[in-house]
């Protein structure tokens, strides 16, 4: 066994009780196995019962051999990522320090502009292999290991050269920084440990709660603008832990107004996807009466499969009917008693996340909807000890902002307005996280980490890892402030090796569920707490009015001194400004023994088909161009030539005309005359910029200029690339 040592002085954490029932599984499967041999195991006589004995002793030894090795795998990742989080909290103390600002100035490298050092490698087909540049034999993508890279979501990058102009986001950007020796020294330590298991090691990173993404190795995005780390499984179940939610989705006939319905989709689906294991789920709709969706009358555990059935039902969803409020709430809390009689629930905290456009059409009216969720939330905490939160949404101008406001802040719930054309509503959504991530940081959850079943990576394409994540406070406020969340992939490879089972088995499943439920966050927010949340939300008029904005400490993030204080450009270059992601982050492999080989800007790609396909576009379209402009000089130069000539063909009618006096020709006035010799002049004129824009074509590379020009070659298809993810 490799015992690299970990990268903090962090002792490792007492396994938790779920590990433990992790070695309940070779007892179990045993059992399984002689149930399904028909009790073949049946004693007989003594020397049949020796046998027997020896042969459960020797198996049962070997499978808890594998789980205890399993076990120690999974602690590892543990630790390390608790080493991780440590690390971050402990460099955003230096976050306003005047170096840390002053050093962070053009020191971040962004995966959608910038040029990697060189250190920069052609990854080999054994590391990894991406699809968009190649098979990984003579093309593959650029990866650097011992750089990080910044990702943002194009809606925090639009300051100049795609910076980000909130303070925030830089203030991010430059303590995580700080970070980047530790990331380069993790994984170098990553690499020694799973050689072991002829593994390579994955990305390790830390996304922020105000959307930047740091990762390492540093390689480029193939989408730019487009990834949100809030928006992904391991964010949201390392800020909210195990959790019940049932979101609520009003699909009234007003709904079809500004497209609502299929704002409200969106947000539905994006929620749903993030959900874990770990989690339970169930979708109620809403219009004249209200029902599940998905053929489910209860919560279901959030696995891959009852994920994608409720997405698909989301996507099914049309807009008709009027508005009952009532019926909406009622359906919910069944569904909630059903999963809890059945057993089936998390044990955790409850989120129902209610969206609206409208006002009560239909059914009971506004007092009858908040006294009914205000008696079946105290049944929930009285019979079950569940904490529920009503987290209400509405959507545009015309929406009961009264009501929806009045059932949140009647149930200690958290309201969010929407608005119709300037609104975020999934951002707006994740509030819900946001209320669970500050009951994470304190009251015995200090160490909480989260696994996500093991799901297929976007890279490389199809193969199976797993992800665990650690939230990150800053621990010198009450509460401690939610910063973001470190996390670490890990290849299914090791695990498939020492327990012989695919990465994708029910059994494989069973325990991850194990680890991601083992603890419930406690969420203990006073009133001015959690009316900082409704104001970080919503602002002023989100809160239900018991506190001031002098009181939000600890959930409103100071900020560092004076703006002028932080760095303009955080890039260190942007070389690759505007570029094709195979222009970007393809590379030429050598074929030799070391096949790694970094490609400059403008490189030859002869055995880099994507590259070649845009390189040979880009070249087609240049021609197409530079022929259009050529043709377009050709007319000029004809017509400047015909005109010439019709006026030196044109009678002198002064001459013709025997008639004194009778001349249709009016005398030459020093005004025309001076007008002709314009004229003159300006096709002198003409003529000279004609001859010095053909001197400027022909020194272009491939362009002749030609009168009457040749036909251009159509620009080369090229296929679209597919979206994929460097991360989770």
């Amino acid at each position: 066994m490799n015992n690299a040592p970990l990268l903090s002085s962090r002792p490792l954490v007492p396994p938790a009780a779920a590990y433990y029932y992790l070695l309940l599984f070779p007892l179990a499967h045993l059992i399984a196995a002689v149930v399904a041999n028909n009790n073949s195991l049946v004693i007989v006589n003594a020397a049949t019962t020796t046998t027997t004995t020896t042969t459960i002793t020797t198996t049962t030894k070997a499978s808890f051999d594998k789980e205890n090795e399993v076990k120690s795998i999974l602690q590892r990742m543990e630790n390390d990522a608790l080493s991780f989080r440590d690390e971050i909290e402990r460099v955003y103390a230096s976050r306003c320090n005047v170096e840390t600002l002053e050093e962070c100035a053009n020191a971040n490298f962004y995966d959608c502009a910038s040029t990697f050092s060189k250190e920069a490698e052609c990854m080999t087909k054994e590391e990894l292999v991406i699809s968009a540049c190649g098979d990984g034999v003579s093309c593959n993508a650029l990866w650097d290991k011992k750089l990080s890279t910044i990702s943002l979501p194009a809606s925090l990058a639009r300051g100049s050269r795609n910076n980000p102009n909130d303070e925030e986001v830089i203030e991010s950007a430059c303590y995580s920084r700080l970070a980047e020796p530790y990331m380069i020294r993790k994984y170098r330590n990553d690499e020694e440990y799973w050689s072991e298991y002829n593994v390579q090691p994955s990305w390790t990173y830390f996304g922020a709660h105000n959307g930047l993404f740091r990762k390492i190795p540093a390689i480029h995005q193939v989408t730019c603008g487009q990834y949100d780390p809030r928006r992904r499984p391991w964010f949201v179940a390392a800020s909210s832990g195990p959790k019940d939610v049932v979101l609520i989705i009003d699909v009234s006939g007003s709904m079809d107004d500004y497209a609502r319905l299929d704002i409200a989709k969106e947000a539905a689906i994006t929620i749903v996807s993030t959900l874990t294991v770990a989690d339970r789920v169930a979708i109620v709709t809403f219009s004249d009466t209200a029902s599940t969706v998905g053929s489910f009358d209860s919560l279901v555990r959030a696995t891959g499969e009852n994920k994608r059935i409720l997405v698909r039902a989301i996507g099914e969803l049309k807009a008709n009917g009027a508005t009952n409020f009532y019926d909406s709430f009622r359906t919910a809390f069944d569904a909630l008693d059903a999963t809890i009689r059945r057993e089936s629930t998390s044990g955790c905290n409850i989120a129902i996340l209610f969206m609206t456009d409208g006002q009560i059409t239909t059914g009971p009216g506004a007092d009858e909807v908040i006294y009914l969720v205000n008696n079946r939330t105290e049944e929930l905490a009285e019979k079950h000890g569940r904490k529920t939160t009503v987290f209400a949404f509405s959507l545009g101008l015309q929406a009961d902002h009264a009501v929806a406001k009045s059932i949140a802040c009647s149930t200690n719930g958290i309201w969010t307005p929407v608005d119709d054309f300037t609104g975020d509503l999934v951002s707006a959504m994740s509030s819900y996280y946001k209320l669970y991530a500050s009951g994470l940081g304190e009251g015995g959850n200090e160490d909480f980490a989260a696994w996500v079943e093991p799901y297929p990576f976007a890279n490389p394409a199809g193969k199976v890892g797993t992800t665990v994540s650690v939230p990150v406070y800053d621990r010198s406020v009450s509460p401690p402030l939610f910063l973001g969340v470190v996390a670490s992939d890990m290849y299914m490879d090791a695990m498939e090796q020492v327990l012989g089972e695919d990465a994708t088995s029910s059994t494989m499943l069973e325990r991850f569920v194990l680890l991601s439920t083992a603890r419930c966050p406690k969420i203990d927010l006073t009133e001015c707490e959690l009316d900082a949340l409704r104001f970080l939300g919503g602002g002023e008029g989100a809160t239900c009015g018991v506190c001031n904005a002098t009181d939000y400490t600890g959930i409103v993030p100071e900020k560092c001194g004076l703006e002028s204080d932080l760095p303009s450009d955080l890039w260190h270059n942007t070389e690759k400004e505007g570029k094709s992601y195979e222009e970007r982050a393809c590379c030429e492999t050598s074929g030799g023994a070391d096949p790694r080989r970094q490609l400059d800007v403008g490189f030859s790609t002869k055995s880099c088909p994507a590259v070649d396909s845009k390189s040979s576009s880009s070249k087609s379209s240049t021609g197409l161009i530079a022929g259009a402009v050529v043709a377009l000089t050709a007319v000029f130069i004809l017509g400047i030539f015909i005109r010439r000539r019709m006026q030196m063909n044109k009678p002198n009618d002064a001459s013709e005309n025997n008639n004194p006096g009778s001349s249709t020709v009016p005398p030459i006035s020093t005004e025309n005359f001076n007008n002709e010799s314009t004229n003159q002049q300006q096709q002198q004129g003409n003529s000279a910029d004609v001859e010095e824009m053909m001197k400027r074509l022909s020194s272009l590379e491939g362009i002749t200029p030609v009168m009457p020009p040749e036909a251009s070659a159509p620009p080369r298809s090229v296929d679209a690339l597919e979206d994929l993810e460097t991360a989770p």
